[in-house]
């Protein structure tokens, strides 16, 4: 890329630093240090403000880098997974919501732990969040590796090593100092800004086309080198029956795993009632479902204008299929109008990466806090030590996630949270569904479903070909793949549903049916939520 791509886009994303940091400030003078300030922001945030926020903080490097790579590389099988993200959002919207913005306070485990014994909930749900938000931030930190090698040219590993480090550091920084407002705040700008671009990048597509989408699609085949394949299902998960069963996996995760996501349930609980958790939600899916429409276009206008050997000769992943398309909208390289739009979407694509990173260190720190530290360590008038520890707390992740990311940077990016959402499905939805609705649910039931889940499906991953076995995985020169699938979910998601089916026929605990009565009033009406 030429020197005005770099300084551009350095520049831009330079402009958004400074604006969120400036946020941050702001709002790290405002803040009392309650738990309440800084896990939830005060629950001070109207419906509208937390659906952009909530949009901001799931459409993620995902989306805007990896799905689109994945349909200018795959075509139609690209598309699972918009329609997995998308139609994730009903389960959300039906069961998720408002119920658990009634039953608890800031984190998953708060639902559970109402009708349970308190500490074995609260460590084994928090163990659970913290492991899928780490998997999570290390796709947010390959998107951002492979953003910086386009922009400087693929120059050196070690570029990629300090992108890494340095949007680590930044999202310790907004965690640590602004709490859940300043990271609300960040979500909405980013998600403005994305949603922006993302309409100016369609509409440059379709007009390219002259608005017609019969022919995008037929120029995409055609560049494709797989003809009318492109356009139909297989490319990517036909080919053989573990291909087809690694779909149904992938489809299980993606539909399953957004309930179980801690930094989206956590989103519930920074508005005042539930009625305004669920206006977010609408709020959200409209934002949400506008953006994955378009994500589709852009895809196949990827693969169509730039093509696919072009984008794989970029990154192998696809993730720079999208600043490749906006590079040649503008007029190419070299040209000023490319090297506007592609600084803009580089620098958009930037600004995601940050938002995101800092709702899922934010959530997790809080499972650290309130969960883990708040159980091993009883303590009367523990809000403002848990302040202190969810902000060590973010440090920590913040080393852990740019470690993992420095390792997986060769992934395509919707792939590895297509992981995260595997995990996310198998360990906490199960709990999260079985304590909202089954009465005779007990406290061994609770835990045996996060680690019946949590356990095989972190197994199964270790044991695939994501980790050895094949030239793309993580450590290709061995092999102990023993699973043949690429996402565990088919087989991890059941488990953790019977793990605590199991767990509960087989306890002596007797479940206590005042409680269950309570917790069915409180999520349904709403009487008694903080």
């Amino acid at each position: 890329m030429t020197g005005g791509h770099q300084t551009l886009a350095l520049l831009l994303f330079s402009g958004f630093v400074a604006v969120t940091l400036g946020i941050t400030t702001w709002v790290s003078r405002k803040r009392h240090g309650s738990a309440e300030e800084f896990y939830a922001g005060g629950r001070l945030f109207s419906p509208m403000e937390n659906g952009f926020a909530i949009a901001g903080d799931y459409v993620s490097a995902a989306s805007f880098l990896g799905v689109t790579g994945l349909i200018a590389l795959y075509g139609y099988d690209g598309l699972l997974y918009v329609v997995g993200f998308l139609v994730a959002w009903l389960v959300v919207l039906f069961l998720v919501a408002e119920l658990v913005r009634n039953c608890g306070r800031f984190t998953l485990a708060d639902v559970v732990a109402a009708r349970m014994s308190e500490r074995p909930v609260r460590i084994a749900a928090g163990t659970s969040s913290v492991t899928v938000s780490v998997l999570y931030l290390v796709a947010q930190m390959v998107g951002a590796g492979s953003l910086v090698a386009l922009l400087l040219g693929r120059t050196s590993g070690a570029a990629q090593a300090w992108t890494v480090i340095g949007v680590g550091a930044l999202m310790v920084v907004y965690v640590s100092l602004g709490g859940m407002r300043a990271t609300t705040w960040i979500q909405i700008v980013k998600a403005v800004l994305l949603l922006s671009g993302t309409v100016v990048l369609t509409v440059l597509v379709l007009v390219r086309f002259h608005g017609d989408v019969d022919r995008l699609l037929v120029a995409a085949a055609d560049r494709s080198g797989h003809g009318s394949a492109f356009l139909a299902p297989g490319l990517k998960y036909g080919g053989s029956w573990t291909a087809r069963l690694d779909f149904i996996s992938l489809g299980l995760a993606l539909v399953l795993g957004t309930a179980g996501l801690p930094h989206i349930l956590s989103r519930f609980y920074t508005v005042p009632t539930a009625r305004a958790a669920r206006r977010s939600a609408v709020w959200s899916i409209g934002l949400i479902g506008g953006f994955y429409l378009m994500t589709i276009v852009l895809g196949f206008g990827a693969a169509a204008v730039v093509g696919p050997q072009t984008v794989r000769g970029s990154n192998a992943a696809g993730n720079t299929a999208v600043p490749l398309l906006a590079l040649d909208l503008g007029g190419g390289a070299g040209s000023t109008g490319g090297t506007v739009l592609f600084a803009v979407v580089a620098a958009v694509a930037f600004a995601t990466i940050l938002a995101v990173v800092a709702g899922i260190t934010l959530a997790s720190s809080a499972s650290v806090a309130h969960d883990l530290y708040a159980s091993l360590r009883r303590r009367h008038g523990k809000a403002h030590s848990e302040v202190t520890v969810a902000r060590i707390a973010a440090v920590g992740i913040g080393v852990v996630a740019i470690a993992l990311g420095l390792l997986a940077r060769d992934l395509n990016v919707a792939f590895l949270v297509g992981l995260a959402f595997a995990v996310a499905a198998s360990a906490n939805l199960p709990v999260l569904l079985y304590s909202l609705f089954w009465r005779a649910f007990t406290t061994r039931g609770a835990v045996w479903a996060v680690y019946g889940g949590l356990i095989p499906a972190l197994g199964l991953v270790l044991l695939s070909p994501v980790v050895s076995g094949s030239p793309d995985s993580l450590f290709p020169d061995v092999d102990f793949q023993y699973f043949p699938l690429q996402n565990p979910g088919i087989v991890s998601i059941p488990l953790g549903f019977l793990a605590g089916w199991l767990g509960t026929i087989t306890s002596d605990e007797v479940a206590d049916e005042a409680k269950y009565a309570e917790t069915e009033v409180r999520s349904l009406t709403g009487a008694g939520a903080v």
